[in-house]
């Protein structure tokens, strides 16, 4: 039964509340303490989904950095959370009620501790003015007008679907408006502080820079996730001009910045993964697999996959928390809406493995394939090929060349592949990053290493500076991924 139209004006009136960091009226359907429950089951899953990056002074640094913001803020007693995702994108989110990560690659990107305020300042600004809240409240409001109930209805939290919900929180789309009021107080933020704010405009213009790549890790860059209000730079700048502030007073804090990133991974790392041609292997885990040619394929921290060029069939290898493959396999049957068909013992290039083949009913139908469960190294995983029941036939072949091509990878090569990192050189003349490049070549083009340090390729760097440079990686892969 629908309530009358009257009711949800009723009911959004009666829910517009006065939100204190922007001193405007904000729909508002969700509590305080349901804020910070949902952020805090999402940050759970963007740490299991994504990983957080494995540099407990980085994470450190950051998350003291963030702290003293958020003492600062509009909503200091929230329990704000700050993390380094391990990520090559340059990008920073906020999750409701406190949680808030960056990347890793935001860091390499960023050259000193005032933007990076900035950044954590502007999340800090959509806590702090609750604008997850203010979006989701307006969903929520959208869906019950059209009968379909709570995003958060109980039922789904039973069927164990709220957790899938985590990583959609990281990519509300917030509006311009949102945007610039998170400019606004994260700008506060960061001068209150006492950081020189005026680093605001080398970050949009560091953002715009990197959004016109395309280079990018599996997260999206800021600027796909942060709708970009018209002329950001020109509102800071006329920002700045109504500021009354003593600058020779404000820090920027360049090289004690440089010096907690100098050796920070760079870009994909391949010691998690990476694909050379059709060929993914992976060094810590020691195994390689081969995807049909053609096939659009993708690295997650939990998974490696590809999907067929008409996206009607799915091949993924993932590992499991079964002992054996019988365990595994045994665990994957008895799941509920699966029928397995045809098990059967056997191995994999003389690795133990058990095989079958199996239905599973969806709400869009049958899926049918192939499963098989190969232990390499003390772990088991699992090898999946799937489609549509009437296309297996056709696909049947193509999954079991792929799960003949699992092996272990010996390649001393690829086993021994190291990451790109970061490495911060100080200038002992003046040169022009062109020149900087020439005397201390990078493992990325010389136009990066202007972006990373936020120059023109042509200006010249005095003497004393502290520059960034990329050394080490891997130049020829196709696609770098990330799993674990």
């Amino acid at each position: 039964m629908r309530p009358e139209p009257a009711l949800f004006l009723f009911l959004a009136a009666a829910s517009c509340v006065l939100n204190p960091a922007t001193g405007h009226q904000q729909l508002n359907l969700i509590s305080e303490s349901k804020e910070i429950e949902m952020g805090q089951q999402a940050a759970k899953e963007v740490t299991a989904q994504i990983g957080l990056y494995d540099d407990p002074n980085v994470e450190l640094y950051v998350a003291d950095l963030g702290k003293r913001l958020a003492a600062l803020s509009d909503r200091p007693n929230v329990p704000f959370q700050f993390h380094v995702v391990d990520d090559a994108s340059v990008n920073a989110f906020a999750l409701p009620g406190g949680p808030i990560f960056v990347t890793r690659g935001i860091l390499a990107h960023l050259t000193s501790e005032a933007e990076l305020a900035t950044v954590v300042g502007h999340e800090i600004g959509h806590v702090a003015a609750r604008h997850s809240v203010n979006q989701l409240s307006k969903q929520e409001l959208a869906q019950a007008g059209l009968g379909v109930g709570s995003i958060l209805s109980p039922e789904v939290a039973a069927l164990g679907q709220l957790a899938g919900a985590g990583l959609n929180l990281m990519f509300l789309k917030f509006s311009r408006e949102d945007e610039d009021q998170a400019d606004q107080l994260g700008f506060r933020y960061a001068l209150k502080a006492g950081y020189d704010v005026r680093v605001m405009k080398d970050l949009f213009v560091m953002l715009d820079r990197v959004s016109q790549t395309g280079q990018g890790g599996k997260l999206p860059e800021w600027l796909a996730t942060h709708p970009n209000p018209e002329n950001r730079l020109k509102t800071t700048e006329e920002r700045l001009t109504k500021t009354q502030a003593d600058y020779s007073q404000l820090e920027v804090k360049r090289d004690s910045y440089l010096a907690v990133i100098d050796g920070i991974v760079f870009g994909e790392n391949p010691r998690h993964g990476f694909f050379k041609g059709n060929s993914f292997l992976h060094p810590a885990l020691k195994f390689k697999i081969d995807f049909p040619q053609g096939w659009k394929t993708q690295n997650q921290p939990q998974a490696v996959a590809g999907i067929s060029p008409n996206q009607d069939a799915i091949f993924e290898l993932a590992p499991t928390r079964a002992a054996s493959p019988e365990m595994a396999a045994q665990e994957f049957s008895s799941q509920q809406g699966i029928q397995t068909l045809d098990v059967r013992k056997g191995n994999v290039n003389n690795l133990p493995a058990v095989s079958s083949y199996f239905r599973a009913q969806t709400d869009q139908g049958t899926l049918a394939g192939t499963a098989c469960f190969v232990s390499l190294g003390g772990r088991t995983y699992v090898l999946l090929g799937y489609t549509t029941l009437a296309k297996l036939g056709a696909y049947e072949p193509t999954f079991q060349q792929v799960i003949a091509s699992f092996n272990i990878l010996t390649d001393p090569e690829a086993l021994n592949v190291q990451p790109a990192r970061v490495h911060v050189v100080k200038l002992p003349r003046p040169m022009t990053v062109t020149e900087f490049n020439a005397q201390y070549p990078s493992s990325i083009p010389v136009d990066q290493v202007a972006l990373i340090n936020g120059v023109d390729k042509n200006a010249t760097i005095p003497a004393g500076e502290e520059v960034k440079r990329v050394i080490g990686g891997v130049r020829s892969q196709t696609a770098v991924s990330k799993a674990r």
